[in-house]
Parts: C-alpha cells; sequence; structure tokens
C-alpha cells in the first residue's frame, strides 16, 4: 500500500473543490495541494438547465477533468473510502492512503434517484426526465418540442436541494416555449413541490408570481413525488390531503438530494450528514484542520455554484491564516445566486445570504433583481459561463473578495 503526503488535500473535485484549489495556489504557489476525485469530466451543472431550455448544448457544459485540475496541483483519481481525522489520513478506495496538514473537504452532495420509487428505471424515456442529470438535460427539450397538448408536471423534493429554484426554471422555459408555439392553452403545467411556497426568499415571489400566472400554471405546496409509472404515465404525491395520483405526457423530476454516503458514515458529518462546520468561517467544528467548501456543508445558504465561488476565497483564506498563525479570518456572509429563468430572454436575478438577506452585486441602476431582466439573462447565458470556466476554476476572484471578520 502507498502512502502519499501533501500539505494540502481537497476531497472533490467539482466547483467547490476545484475554486479552492485554485484560491489556494494563486495565494501559495509553493504549496503542495491534492485534489482526490474518481470522475473523468467536470461538468458545468447551472448550464443544465439551459440545455433542457434549448439554448445550450450539452457538450458545452463538459470538459475533462485532467483539462481543468488546476496547474501543479496533483489530481489523485480515486474515490475516499474513510476519513481518519485523528491521525490527518485519507483512506482510498484501492488500500491507498493520503497524508495531510489540512483537509479541504468539497465533494458536493447525493443525488437521491432512488428515493421515487419508478424513477430510476423510467429516467430519459416514458416521459420522465430531468435537468439534473448530464445525459437527460437533452430529453427534457425533446419532450418540450415534441409536446403540443396534454399535462406536464414538474416537481421539487424537500430542502435541501442544490440549485432550489431550477425545478421551476425547467417550467418556465417550457412554458414560453409552448406559448411562443400557440399550444400553450392546451397544455395543462402543474408544479408540485414538496416547500409550504414557491422560492424561499420573500421579496423575489411577486414577479414568479406574474410569470405562473402568465403561464397558467397550477402550484401545489408540501405535495412530494413519491412513485411513478412510465408505462401508465402516473406519478403519486403524498400532500396535505395524502396520497393522490396525477396522469401526466411528461414530468420533469428534481429528484431528493443528501449528503454523499461516505460523508455521512464519516467523523466529520452531523446528526444529518452534512459536513459540520461554523457558518461564517467555514472551519470545521471539531477538527480545526478541517475546512468544507460547497454543497456538502451544513450551513444555512442555498446551494448554488455561485455560492461555492464566494466560498472558495474564504477557505483558501482561513486555511492559510490557519498555517500561519494568524488570528484574522474571512468571514462568509451566506451569498448564493439562482438566476431565475423565467422566459427566454428575460431572468430574475436572485441574490441573497444568510436569513434572506438581499445581497445584490449590481446597483439598482444597473440591475434590479426584484425585476425580469435582459441584462440578467446575458449574464446567465454568455457571460457567467466564461466566468466559471476561465476565471472561477483558475483562482480568479472577481466581485468575490472576502470581507474580514472583526475580532
Amino acid at each position: 500500500m502507498t502512502t502519499q503526503s501533501f500539505d494540502v488535500a481537497i476531497v472533490g473535485a467539482g466547483a467547490a473543490g476545484i475554486a479552492a484549489a485554485a484560491s489556494l495556489k494563486k495565494r501559495e504557489r509553493h504549496l503542495s495541494v491534492a485534489l482526490i476525485d474518481p470522475a473523468e469530466m467536470h461538468y458545468y451543472q447551472p448550464g443544465w438547465t439551459m440545455v433542457g431550455g434549448g439554448i445550450f448544448q450539452a457538450p458545452s457544459t463538459a470538459r475533462s477533468m485532467a483539462s481543468v485540475v488546476p496547474r501543479n496541483v496533483s489530481w489523485i483519481q480515486q474515490s475516499v473510502h474513510e476519513f481518519q481525522p485523528d491521525d490527518n489520513t485519507l483512506w482510498l478506495d484501492d488500500g491507498s492512503s493520503v497524508v495531510y496538514e489540512q483537509l479541504v473537504v468539497a465533494p458536493g452532495l447525493q443525488l437521491d434517484w432512488a428515493g421515487v420509487e419508478g424513477l430510476t428505471e423510467n429516467l430519459g424515456r416514458n416521459g420522465v426526465t430531468s435537468n439534473y442529470a448530464y445525459h437527460t438535460a437533452p430529453y427534457t427539450w425533446e419532450l418540450v418540442q415534441n409536446l403540443r397538448s396534454g399535462t406536464a408536471l414538474f416537481t421539487q423534493p424537500p430542502m435541501p436541494i442544490k440549485c432550489a429554484g431550477a425545478p421551476q426554471k425547467a417550467l418556465y422555459l417550457s412554458a414560453d416555449h409552448w406559448r411562443r408555439q400557440g399550444c400553450l392553452p392546451s397544455i395543462d403545467i402543474e408544479f408540485c413541490t414538496s416547500t409550504p411556497g414557491l422560492f424561499g426568499v420573500a421579496d423575489y415571489v411577486p414577479a414568479l408570481m406574474e410569470y405562473v400566472n402568465r403561464y397558467g400554471a397550477q402550484l401545489n405546496f408540501q405535495t412530494t413525488l413519491t412513485r411513478i409509472d412510465g408505462e401508465q404515465k402516473i406519478a403519486t404525491f403524498n400532500g396535505p390531503d395524502g396520497e393522490s395520483e396525477k396522469p401526466f405526457d411528461m414530468i420533469h423530476v428534481c429528484p431528493p438530494q443528501c449528503a454523499p454516503d461516505f460523508i455521512k458514515r464519516s467523523p466529520l458529518s452531523d446528526d444529518m450528514g452534512w459536513v459540520d462546520v461554523d457558518q461564517s468561517t467555514l472551519q470545521h467544528k471539531r477538527f480545526n484542520n478541517i475546512w468544507a467548501c460547497g454543497d456538502v456543508m451544513n450551513t444555512p445558504n442555498a446551494k448554488t455554484a455561485a455560492a461555492a465561488r464566494a466560498q472558495a476565497p474564504v477557505v483558501a483564506m482561513n486555511l492559510l491564516a490557519y498555517r500561519a498563525g494568524d488570528s484574522q479570518l474571512a468571514g462568509y456572509n451566506g451569498y448564493g445566486s439562482c438566476p431565475l429563468t423565467v422566459e427566454r430572454g428575460k431572468i430574475v436575478l436572485a441574490e441573497f445570504g444568510y436569513g434572506g438577506a438581499l445581497l445584490p452585486t449590481f446597483p439598482k441602476g444597473i440591475l434590479n433583481g426584484l425585476r425580469p431582466s435582459r441584462f440578467a439573462w446575458h449574464l446567465k447565458a454568455d457571460l457567467l459561463p466564461w466566468i466559471y470556466w476561465h476565471a472561477m476554476l483558475k483562482g480568479r476572484e472577481w466581485l468575490t473578495k472576502p470581507e474580514i471578520q472583526q475580532q
């Protein structure tokens, strides 16, 4: 069995892990850093909503992992089997180990496709689709183009999930296409969400409700998808009045989500399975030389790529401060962004932090995030993918400079 040693080990080479690695190397180029992830490909997941809406092609959201790992960072193409934080050791699936001085945990979350009976075997056929998977987002667009009449269901499971706006983004882009094709009056649209409201930050709800009403969508709150019969095209839900069945011609499913199994069973997790960190410093509450970044944490922020982009510099600064014995720490304010694609060409750009505090990037004179905007659409469609590949994953921290916490 081989053992490798590094100054910093990072578990997970998704958006959060690579951004954290790049931010660390920008600040301290002599640091030895390992990224541990078995995946061959890296995906720009925020683009999958646009694939499902016919705006992007799926291949534009994918690149080889080898091409995005930062320079002078060691990529270990393995899965982590076990954490031994008391010994600063990771055990990998091939029996080898990694010893670290500091650790960043950023493997994202787990999509629980099996959490809905019948979903796995029907996904990608029988009118059952999801923008939460690379291989089925194109099927969403195929279904939308072919549907001229009938019933379209869109579902959202219990929180937390990544990109909580994505389930309704699929609805809006689909409905907008049907409106433009003149067949919207012939399609019954229902949004079945486990949540008690349309969106977690009330300030954005009025603008969203204008589109719900424009598209004639029926809202079913506290309604959770439990089973799909693809052959009969029937979806079963648990709601306020018990179990009910709904026929469908197409159904867009957002799967239940949870922490990865290897995180749940580790010493790093809280009672719900998420990595247990301080919500401001992102440092582990029990192991001082461990930080987390991205969707795997138990911080009460929206789980989005924009959140990971804001968190990565905080993790980098605080980890290096820890190494230097510096007590000045950066703080994360819970920033997350959800560009809600309410129609082709317009977006409600929701930007908010802990407690639902509005945290707009631009002055109202340039962009009012509470209203649909063409400027926000161009940000999402044209600028943000470029920023992701060429700034966030390269350690360029434009508009994400962390604030130093007051002592």
